[in-house]
């Protein structure tokens, strides 16, 4: 379950915004299907969308609420390209196979956005990105990566800040230079999770809640789901679970890792004007990524603290305010009205996983911190790939994701050592 933060209990900023939120019925005894979908966030929910839509029999659970996972309670950035710079990908996987992943997230940047407005759905999107960096040693980098992203890649919305104009967008010193990107945005997540349920009903997935998965198998050639509900036989399976797979299924949980991720709103900051003027989000150039901005009506949504255990701190909204004001000397002492946290998913390489773990079940997972739209995407591909038309799945199906070491028993502390000695570098 996601943490509950003591400010305001279980609910997140996002929630407590949003007018309206439909509850779905748990599953209800035995159902057979043509496609089970374990996990009702972005990516499950639209696997569920897109295969009703086109005539197949659907059934998606989820332990919790729709929304209670990553889905509707991240940072809300769209980002650009996958998790790591496309020359990055381009120096391990060749150009042609970094353009091509390159371009499917671009495809599923514009798919997200034009599902949002097919549908009415309001999800507060607001254009612009800023990616700052707080060491002098990336300058090189950062300028490459406007040109390679241009001239190469054919994506001409980024362009080199100096430190005028940083200080000028972000109104903080902090920050030496950046690259702004007019490309992309951020949007209000669970206003998207909530209308992208609501669709996928529309279209005739039968959907539950409160209904968690405990076990899968194949029996008879066909897969069987054991629920604490009921029980779903089906032709084909999804799992969506990413950080929230638990003991369910061994290949997925060797593969994707939850960490947790914590993030804190303040009141309105009608009085700082100076403050992100212009509405963009800003992701800054720590392994351990601080990533904030505006919302609508004017409050700072900052998030800047990974924890590598399953452990909740007790000081979430201190800690964040803490590093507001490293940012933010004027908000040291701001009023912080919610903090909230949950389970991001990662994998080794930051990259997402796909797979098919079983025969006829498909696992999907692992977005490393850039899900929002990758995650809308994938359902839709996986959905394509069920249906017989062309998917760019494999993809995704074809990187080189290893396990990560240690095992269940020594995977955790592993993980801790490695990326605690990364956050150790962001700070000298």
């Amino acid at each position: 379950m996601p943490w509950q933060s003591p400010i305001s209990p279980g609910v997140s900023w996002y929630e407590d915004m949003m007018t309206e939120r439909p509850d779905y019925v748990p599953l209800s005894g035995s159902t057979d299907t043509d496609v089970a979908i374990i996990g009702g966030g972005f990516t499950g929910l639209q696997a569920a969308y897109n295969l009703a839509l086109a005539g197949v029999g659907v059934t998606l659970i989820d332990a919790c609420r729709f929304g209670d996972g990553a889905s509707g309670r991240n940072g809300g950035q769209l980002g650009t390209g996958q998790r790591w710079s496309p020359e990055d990908l381009e120096h391990t996987l060749g150009f042609e196979r970094s353009k091509a992943l390159f371009d499917l997230a671009e495809d599923a940047k514009a798919y997200l956005l034009d599902f949002a407005t097919t549908h009415d759905i309001d999800i507060e999107y607001v254009p612009g990105q800023l990616n700052v960096s707080h060491k002098k040693s990336y300058e090189k980098d950062y300028r490459n990566s406007v040109e390679i992203a241009a001239t190469r890649y054919g994506y001409p919305h980024q362009s080199f800040m100096e430190l005028e104009e940083i200080v000028s967008r972000l109104g903080s010193t902090r920050y030496l230079f950046g690259i702004r990107d007019t490309g992309t945005g951020h949007i209000q997540p669970m206003k998207l999770l909530v209308g992208l349920a609501r669709q996928a009903a529309l279209a005739g997935a039968a959907l539950h809640e409160q209904t968690r998965a405990l076990k899968i198998n194949r029996t008879g050639g066909r897969i069987v789901i054991e629920t604490n509900r009921g029980t779903i036989r089906a032709e084909r399976a999804l799992i969506a679970c990413n950080a929230y797979i638990g003991d369910l299924e061994p290949v997925t949980a060797r593969h994707v890792m939850p960490i947790r991720s914590f993030i804190g709103a303040t009141r309105i900051l009608s009085d700082f004007p100076a403050i992100l003027p212009d509405g963009e989000a800003v992701a800054d150039s720590r392994f351990v990524v601080r990533y904030f901005r505006k919302s609508k009506d004017g409050r700072l949504l900052f998030g800047g603290r990974e924890a590598y255990t399953a452990d909740n701190p007790r000081d979430i909204s201190d800690h964040i305010r803490r590093q507001i004001s490293e940012i933010y000397p004027s908000l040291a002492t701001v009023e912080m009205t919610h903090a909230w946290g949950g389970s991001v998913g990662i994998t080794l390489p930051r990259q997402p996983f796909v797979r098919e773990v079983m025969p006829g079940v498909t696992s999907i997972g692992g977005y490393s911190g850039h899900g929002v739209m990758l995650s809308n995407y994938c359902g839709k591909l996986y959905a394509q790939l069920i249906t017989g038309n062309r998917s760019d799945l494999d993809l995704f199906r074809d990187l080189n994701i290893p396990a990560f070491p240690g095992g269940a028993r020594f995977r955790p502390a592993l993980l801790f050592l490695a990326l605690s000695w990364y956050a150790l570098r962001d700070r000298f």
